[in-house]
């Protein structure tokens, strides 16, 4: 029970978008703390427990909604209008999650990793939903949307009959980062060039570091015939000024 009212996930909209994962946060959280039946009709709780469920619920309400409920003490009471309320979102995700699984199709992605993520994405608001795809439902799906330019390899794992959607898509992913390894090497260095022999690779290191060198050795002789010069002319401007002192 420690720490119950501090928020544990995002708190619900006022517009209800995220009534559905709300929900299902909401009562997970509430079942490990031992309060799933402070929100049930049927459930029998003590004032206590009532009590921390109500703050617990409240915590994770945008500040408006807050400020709507301010004066429902019971948190049953506040968790039947919240989803007379907002239970309605189901109407609206579940036909454009519905469309978008018709219309995802593999072909259209640029990596595997993409389609999956875009798969799951639909797969978990359809499951928000009351609607959960089998195994062999996400197999059809991405066998069936295969390019046309890849129907060898396609027909090649449909052989394979892999048992779950994950076997699957672990060995595309493998395959795909495979190729896109290989891309990178390829555009590294093109095809027919050669790489620079390492032997011949020293030989340019330590041509490099001569010429280094020897640029360096020109820039300190060039630095003592200045000081050179500029020493021999301090010394016959003395020797002159010594002679015409002598005159005198």
């Amino acid at each position: 029970m420690a720490n119950i009212e501090n928020p544990k996930f995002h708190f619900l909209e006022v517009s209800g978008n995220n009534y559905l994962s709300w929900c299902l946060n909401m009562e997970m959280h509430l079942q490990g703390h031992d309060l799933a039946n402070t929100i049930t009709e049927d459930g029998t709780s003590n004032a206590k427990d009532k009590t921390n469920a109500l703050i617990f619920i409240r915590r994770h309400l945008h500040e408006s909604l807050q400020t709507q409920y301010l004066f429902v003490r019971d948190p049953q009471t506040l968790w039947k209008r919240l989803k007379d309320r907002y239970d309605h979102t189901k109407t609206i995700i579940l036909p454009q999650a519905q469309y978008d699984w018709q219309n995802l199709r593999l072909q259209d992605f640029k990596s595997v990793s993409d389609y999956n993520s875009a798969l799951f994405d639909i797969v978990s608001r359809l499951e928000l939903c009351g609607i959960k795809l089998i195994d062999a439902e996400l197999l059809e799906k991405t066998f069936s949307t295969f390019h046309t330019s890849n129907i060898v390899l396609q027909q090649k794992y449909w052989q394979r009959q892999f048992a779950t959607y994950s076997d699957l898509i672990s060995v595309l992913l493998t395959v795909d980062q495979t190729n896109e390894l290989l891309l990178k090497n390829h555009d590294l260095r093109s095809t027919g060039s050669k790489a620079l022999p390492k032997a011949h690779a020293n030989s340019e290191k330590i041509i490099g570091h001569f010429k280094g060198y020897k640029r360096s050795k020109n820039i300190i002789l060039e630095g003592v015939a200045e000081n050179l010069t500029a020493l021999g002319n301090l010394t016959l401007a003395r020797i002159m000024t010594k002679k015409r002192s002598q005159r005198r």
